[in-house]
C-alpha cells in the first residue's frame, strides 16, 4: 500500500492511514510505502535553491528527509493500536541503486531481508523515493518516486497487488477540473495507463507503470479519503471490454521549437537530436518539412517546458555547426491526446478527432501517434475547449 503526500499531509490524515492499514492487516502482512507530507519536498528544494546547492550527494540527503518523518509518525500510531510495525528507510532494506543522484535507477532489492523482517513484524512502513548506491550514499528516484518504490517492492515480493492511495478516487476519462462529466474508469491496461501518464495524467509516475507492466503486477489507484473501489490497472488480456477511446489527456507543460532553413543533408537530424540527448533533453513530437527546391528543411519538435531554455541555448551555441537560418520557440502550446486499446482494431478515430478540432476552429501544429494513442499540438488557449469537445465526441 502506497500513500502519497496528500494522504499523509497532517497528523489527522496519518491517523486515517493507520485506520486503513489496521483493517487490512487482519488479512495480510503489509508493506506501507509513504511519501513526505504534501508540500514538504518543495520546501526542502527551496532551501537548496536558496543556498544554490549543486552537490547531488547533499541534495538527495536533504530531499529524502521528509519521508523519514512520515514513516516514524505512522509506525508510532500503528504501535499505539497494538500493531506490530517497523519503520525503515531505503538503505535499511537495502534498495540498491545506480550512481545517478536525483534520478536513481533501482538495481536490486534484498528480498531475503524483507522476509526476515516479516518474521518479526506484520507491517513494514517504508520510506518511498529513496535508495542507496554502492558507495553507501543516499539516492532519490525523482518526483513521484514513491510510486516506483512501492511497485518495485511489490514486484520483488510477488505481491498480489499494489494499491496506490491518493487524493482522487481513481483514474478519470479526463481531468474533472476541466470536464465535470468526466467519469472514473474501472479498468485500464498497463499500456493505456502508460500513455496517459506520459501524456500529462499526474495520477501515477511513468516509471512505476513501466515497472508494473514488466512484472505483470496489478495496480489499483484509489482515494485514502473514501471507501470506494478505485481504478484497476491490469494486463491487457484481462480487460473485460476494450474501449475504442478510454480517455483524453492533456499537457500544458510543452514548448515548441522550430529550426528553419537547415541544409537538407543526411545526418542533420542526428546532429540536432544528438545535441538534445547529450544535454539530457527529452524530445517528443517531431515534424520535418522539406522546401520545394530540396535544398533546405524546417524541423519542429517539442520539449518539456522546463527544458525550453537549455534547448534554445544549445541550439544557439551550435548555429555554426547546424547552419540554420532562424530559430523560433513557443511556450504557449498544449498537447492533447486520445488514448484507447480499441484503436488497434477500429478505424476513424483520427478523422473524428481532427474533424472535432476543425469544427472548433482549432489549428493542429504537430501530430504524433502510436498504436493506442493520437496526440496533437495546439495553441494553449484552446486546451479546455479541445478536451471538452473530444470528451463529448467519443462519448466518454
Amino acid at each position: 500500500m502506497k500513500f502519497g503526500g496528500t494522504s499523509v499531509a497532517n497528523i489527522e490524515k496519518i491517523k486515517n492511514v493507520a485506520h486503513i492499514v489496521e483493517k487490512e492487516v487482519k488479512f495480510h502482512k503489509i508493506i506501507v510505502v509513504l511519501s513526505a507530507m504534501s508540500g514538504e519536498t518543495n520546501k526542502l528544494q527551496k532551501y537548496l535553491d536558496e543556498i544554490h546547492s549543486e552537490s547531488s550527494i547533499e541534495n538527495d540527503l536533504v530531499l529524502t528527509s521528509g519521508e523519514q518523518v512520515t514513516i516514524g509518525l505512522l509506525s508510532s500510531v500503528l504501535k499505539r493500536k497494538k500493531i506490530n510495525s517497523l519503520p525503515l528507510l531505503g538503505w535499511q532494506i537495502p534498495i540498491i541503486t545506480d550512481e545517478n543522484y536525483e534520478k536513481a535507477k533501482i538495481l536490486n532489492i534484498d528480498k531475503k531481508r524483507i522476509d526476515l523482517f516479516f518474521k518479526q513484524f506484520d507491517v513494514i512502513v517504508l520510506a518511498g523515493f529513496q535508495g542507496v548506491n554502492s558507495k553507501g550514499f543516499i539516492t532519490s528516484f525523482g518526483r513521484g518516486g514513491s510510486d516506483t518504490t512501492a511497485v518495485a517492492i511489490a514486484s520483488v515480493l510477488k505481491a498480489e497487488r499494489c494499491d496506490i492511495y491518493t487524493d482522487v478516487e481513481g483514474v478519470f476519462t479526463t481531468d474533472p477540473n476541466i470536464e465535470v462529466k468526466a467519469k472514473k474508469i474501472s479498468q485500464l491496461s498497463f499500456e493505456e495507463m502508460l500513455e496517459m501518464a506520459s501524456m500529462g495524467a499526474k495520477v501515477l509516475q511513468t516509471r512505476s507503470v513501466e515497472l508494473a507492466m514488466k512484472n505483470n503486477l496489478s495496480l489499483q489507484v484509489l482515494s485514502s479519503l473514501t471507501k470506494k473501489e478505485g481504478t484497476y490497472i491490469i494486463d491487457e488480456k484481462n480487460l473485460v471490454e476494450k474501449e475504442i477511446v478510454s480517455a483524453v489527456s492533456f499537457s500544458k507543460n510543452e514548448s515548441k521549437i522550430t529550426i528553419s532553413g537547415i541544409p537538407d543533408q543526411p545526418g542533420i537530424s542526428a546532429k540536432i537530436f544528438g545535441l538534445m540527448s547529450q544535454n539530457k533533453i527529452n524530445v517528443d513530437m517531431i515534424v520535418q518539412n522539406i522546401s520545394q527546391d530540396g535544398i533546405f528543411a524546417n524541423i519542429t519538435f517539442t520539449v518539456s517546458s522546463k527544458d525550453h531554455d537549455i534547448a534554445k541555448l544549445v541550439l544557439e551555441e551550435n548555429i555554426k555547426i547546424l547552419k540554420y537560418k532562424s530559430l523560433h520557440t513557443d511556450k504557449n502550446v498544449s498537447k492533447i491526446s486520445v488514448i484507447g486499446m480499441g484503436m488497434m482494431s477500429q478505424t476513424g478515430v483520427a478523422e473524428k478527432m481532427f474533424k472535432t478540432l476543425a469544427n472548433n476552429s482549432i489549428n493542429i501544429q504537430a501530430i504524433s501517434t502510436s498504436e493506442i494513442k493520437i496526440s496533437v499540438l495546439i495553441d494553449e488557449k484552446f486546451t479546455n475547449i479541445a478536451v471538452k469537445s473530444l470528451h463529448d465526441v467519443y462519448n466518454l
